[in-house]
């Protein structure tokens, strides 16, 4: 069942861009937006101290000449 839903011009652009990047179509990248949205999320976690960042699947693990650059800059 078809539901109509208002397309914010914005919004539609993100989601055919993500689309376009993914190799998907807009009505696959659409519900899994909105999953990843009404999915409950959990509080961070810290090991020693530390606040511990979890990665999306494929992201690539920053190396230490970026962490050095971020941390030199503040």
């Amino acid at each position: 069942m078809r539901e109509p839903y208002r397309k914010d011009d914005d919004l539609l652009w993100v989601a055919r861009q993500l689309a376009h990047q993914r190799g998907m179509t807009m009505g696959q990248v659409i519900p899994e937006l909105v999953r990843k949205a009404i999915q409950p999320t959990s509080a961070p976690r810290m090991r020693n101290g530390v606040l511990v960042f979890h990665l999306q699947p494929g992201a690539r693990m920053p190396g230490m000449a970026l962490v050095n650059r971020l941390r030199d800059e503040q």
